[in-house]
């Protein structure tokens, strides 16, 4: 049953009506909230912070434990963070809570400083293998100053559409 919302969720939270009876995109992360409003999902990830006042420290640990610290900053999607810098988190349905490809665990200490996740994200965390208490979809996880040095773990596998030892490519 939760695939099948979640095909039905792929479908309604990827379009939605304009008023002249066409569709057009509707994710929540089509576009980050800038200055400058024709960067589309994941370019925004890609620019280097203005000032150091709106730096935010991540690390990533992979599934081996091997820490991989990031400069990101206010805003930044922390999926499409981790994809500049190489770092392999899938994100097949590219931010629109349709898979649960970009699963990662967040360290204790960050868990309550994020918002509480909504009930699209948990219907996909419930899909994801190796669910643990402090399992968030990465794609969910905008960055912000209160959440300065947050580690997040990457799970041993995931649920992906890849094959054959394919290695993820950012979109």
């Amino acid at each position: 049953m939760p695939m099948i919302r979640a095909i039905r969720r792929l479908t309604l939270s990827c379009l939605r009506p304009t008023g002249s009876g066409n569709w057009t995109s509707r994710s929540r992360f089509s576009q980050t909230s800038t200055e400058n409003e024709n960067i589309k999902k994941g370019e925004y990830e890609y620019e280097d912070p203005k000032s150091e006042d709106e730096v935010v420290n991540v690390v990533y640990l992979d599934k081996y434990g091997e820490r991989r610290p990031v400069r990101g900053k206010v805003g930044d999607n922390a999926m499409y963070l981790a994809h500049r810098y190489g770092i392999e988190i899938e994100g097949a349905c590219e931010a629109s809570l349709a898979c649960c490809t970009c699963h990662v665990y967040v360290h204790p200490d960050f868990i309550d400083k994020l918002n509480s996740p909504e009930p699209e994200e948990e219907d996909m965390l419930d899909l994801a293998p190796f669910l643990k208490e402090n399992s968030r979809l990465g794609c969910q996880i905008v960055l912000t100053k209160q959440i300065e040095g947050i580690e997040l773990a990457l799970p041993a596998a995931t649920r992906n559409f890849y094959v054959d030892g394919h290695t993820p490519k950012p979109h």
